[in-house]
């Protein structure tokens, strides 16, 4: 939007708590840099001499080995910086810089930059502090996440305007300042939030310089939103697009399709631009599945589902809390729950969801194996935990002749997989819906025995997702399908945490009923004499293989976790899904118990959010 090089030094963390007299001598020293997207002002195997202060943009910054091989890829975007370190070391870099979408920098000579750092205490302070993040970010592996300054906000209608001002009263709650620009021509200005009215046309914004005018004056803001019709950025998208950290691209059932040319516009001038843009659903209360709409959400880095309105009785707050889940982005954090395996006792899961849920701990995505896997696409389908209980215990209940066998449990969960029931069982409540389409992003884990390796879910039959995810060896066959030959997840992973860090979550919580056993089998307990000691059933045999398999994979499973729910009910059988309420209950009060240390946990990462 702007060369000048006082403004642009400014958006930068490096000129915090600097007068504008210092502002401007630093500034005087950098070069103004634009590159197009494909651009790239760093090549492997030359030397640094520069350091380059990112103000808007994406660079991807990729490592190579000695053969040329790809060691590793990281990504530097607006209020970073590249370059110091390496110019520290004065050797040429095995390494490449090249700009993912229009990308603005300030370089500035190295040697001069460290003159300016022993001139100036602040600076120095400040340069300092932006090498510090660059090695925590390194450090924590991708579970840092960028807080995005300059927010987008894109309106189809009026319909969604409501989105703009909720969201600026939230963050004005979480003892942020934010400003807004906007071309609502109703906005009601909000005490305490300064805001800055402007006039659009057919060919856009139609004083460019007035927003640049005012973007100096507020270069010290905590977080600036500009809201405008989407409809009116045809000339001033790319100036836009470019300036903007996070854009949050608003549409609802009604006008989404209305949104897809101005999409396929911004996309075909810069690709680059996909991996900022999230889409936000803003639903009715009782809607319960969101509109595929690929055309939208498959490029975007991540959409959003969420409701202004009460929700029905038995529906859960998921597309409620949709709006936290904005916030959280917005406040760079992401809470992920694993929902481990375990066959029956996962009705255990269904308790610690619904205390959660009622604690407002907002879950920003979900991962479960086998069982875990079935409570937990259920949940993000908007499926009240409480109702879940009642489903399952009316659902899988024995017929009066599989009650009366010995081992019944056992032979009427073979007849269930045998028969293919599950996949009809489910579909009363999930229909033909896909794991996108659901309230909260949500993966399953499964097998597959041709390949050896875990497959994960995060797209597709939502139905497909959980057969294929509780689909335990020896009771049933490999589903085939797409060339895979596909069984529980839990033979390798139970418990997958691991699968919400390496998906940008920063803070895991993890579920797990596997994490005790009842020391009894057939009867046998460790004291029992060996003459008396009584022959157990094939298919009882299965069962408690799966059952020691999974708790001798609970540590490993649990490991990543940030925080874990353990709650006891080894006294329950594999097969007891009719006492679903009981075990349901022990995840309650576990989790109840849990939650005072859970809370601490989260507000010391952020104390304004979770207080």
């Amino acid at each position: 939007m702007t060369d000048d090089k006082f403004l642009l030094f400014k958006r930068h963390p490096c000129s915090k708590n600097l007068s504008d007299e210092l502002i401007t001598e630093i500034a005087n020293h950098c070069e103004v840099i634009h590159c197009a997207p494909g651009e790239a002002p760093q090549q492997v195997n030359q030397a640094f001499h520069s350091v380059y202060l990112m103000v808007h943009g994406r660079m991807r910054q990729t490592l190579f080995d000695f053969q040329g091989r790809v060691l590793a890829n990281r990504f530097q975007v607006a209020g970073e910086q590249f370059g110091a370190l390496a110019a520290a070391i004065g050797e040429p870099a095995p390494m490449e810089l090249v700009a993912e979408e229009p990308s603005t920098m300030l370089r500035i000579d190295y040697r001069t930059c460290l003159e300016l750092n022993q001139k100036y205490a602040d600076f120095q302070h400040n340069f300092a502090n932006m090498l510090a993040k660059t090695v925590l970010k390194l450090a924590m592996k991708g579970r840092e996440h960028q807080v995005p300054r300059n927010v987008v906000v894109l309106h189809q209608s009026r319909d969604t305007r409501i989105f703009t001002q909720r969201l600026l009263e939230r963050l004005r709650e979480l003892e942020e300042q934010p400003h807004v620009i906007t071309d609502d021509e109703q906005w009601n200005t909000l005490e305490g939030i300064p805001d800055f009215q402007i006039s659009t046309d057919a060919d856009g914004i139609t004083d460019v310089k007035a927003i640049q005018q005012k973007l100096i004056g507020w270069s010290d803001a905590d977080r600036l939103l500009i809201d405008l019709n989407n409809n009116t950025l045809a000339v001033s998208m790319t100036s836009i697009f470019e300036f903007a950290d996070k854009i949050l691209w608003c549409v609802t059932v009604e006008n989404w399709e209305q949104s897809v040319a101005n999409f396929r516009k911004i996309l075909e001038t810069v690709p680059g631009w996909a991996s900022k843009i999230n889409i936000v659903w803003v639903l009715p209360g009782d809607c319960r599945i969101a509109p595929l709409a690929p055309e939208l959400n498959e490029p975007a880095r991540r959409n959003f589902k969420l409701s202004f309105e009460t929700p029905p009785a038995k529906q859960s707050q998921g597309l409620n809390h949709g709006f936290e889940r904005v916030v959280h982005q917005l406040r760079g954090v992401r809470i992920g729950l694993a929902l481990g395996g375990g066959a029956a006792r996962g009705m255990a899961h269904l308790g610690i969801l619904k205390v959660l849920e009622e604690n407002g701990i907002v879950i920003d995505m979900i991962a479960g194996t086998s069982v875990g896997a079935m409570t937990g696409v259920l949940y993000c389908s908007g499926m009240e935990p409480d109702d879940n209980v009642e489903r399952f215990i009316e659902d899988l209940r024995p017929p009066w002749i599989f009650r009366i066998l010995p081992n019944g449990g056992y032979w009427y969960l073979l007849w269930k997989y045998r028969r293919g029931h599950f996949d009809s069982m489910l579909r009363k409540y999930l229909k033909q819906s896909r794991l996108e389409q659901l309230t909260i992003p949500v993966q399953s884990v499964t097998v597959d025995l041709i390949s050896g390796q875990p497959i994960i879910r995060s797209e597709g039959d939502a139905v497909h997702a959980i057969t294929e995810s509780i689909n335990l060896p020896v009771l049933s066959r490999p589903i085939n399908r797409n060339g895979q030959a596909l069984v529980d997840g839990g033979i390798v992973n139970n418990v997958p945490a691991d699968t919400l860090v390496k998906n940008g979550c920063n803070f895991v919580i993890a579920a797990s009923v596997t994490a005790n056993i009842n020391q009894e089998f057939a009867s046998n307990q460790a004291t029992t004499p060996t003459h008396q000691m009584k022959r157990a059933s094939a298919i009882s045999t299965i069962l408690r293989t799966y059952v020691v398999q999974n708790v001798n994979m609970n540590s490993v499973g649990v490991a990543p976790a940030d925080f874990v729910i353990q709650p006891d009910i080894s006294e329950f059988g594999i097969t007891e899904f009719t006492r679903a309420d009981e075990m349901a209950e022990i995840g309650k009060s576990t989790t109840r118990e849990l939650i005072p240390k859970l809370k601490e946990l989260l507000r010391s990462i952020d104390a304004p959010l979770f207080k």
